[in-house]
């Protein structure tokens, strides 16, 4: 009986263990090419249960008047999400994804004011979303 208990528990353990290795996994980006958003990369990891892209410290935000953050499914669907430049020179270099967002075919950074892509970038191939 005490074996069996601890049997069970020591499963328990591994796989909390692997839910919280899930958990902190992280996908990084292809860089992002384009006419002005063409450095660094953007990284994605669930955090909390939510899904978080981050952009990568070389990234260089583009001298654009209303640079935003733009996801694209793999249905085509495109989804202008915050602003990255904000007051003060300071950057939204992370951003929790709407729960509605299933999957990701694109990442881009988006001129709301010119209504032009800047740059993009792609994880290889699209990754689904754990929502």
């Amino acid at each position: 009986m005490f074996r069996t208990s601890l049997r069970a528990l020591a499963g328990a353990f591994v796989l909390t263990a692997l839910a919280a290795s899930a958990q902190a996994q992280t996908h990084t980006s292809m860089k992002f090419t384009g006419a002005k958003a063409n450095t660094g990369t953007v990284a994605h990891a669930v955090m909390n249960g939510k899904n978080v892209l981050t952009l990568s410290e070389d990234f260089v935000t583009p001298d654009t008047p209303d640079p935003h953050w733009q996801i694209v499914d793999s249905k085509g669907q495109v989804f202008l999400l915050q602003r990255i430049a904000i007051k003060d020179d300071k950057m939204n270099r992370s951003i929790t994804l709407p729960a509605f967002i299933q999957d990701i075919a694109k990442v881009q950074i988006y001129c709301a004011w010119a209504e032009a892509v800047l740059g993009e970038t792609t994880f290889g191939s699209t990754m689904r979303l754990t929502n």
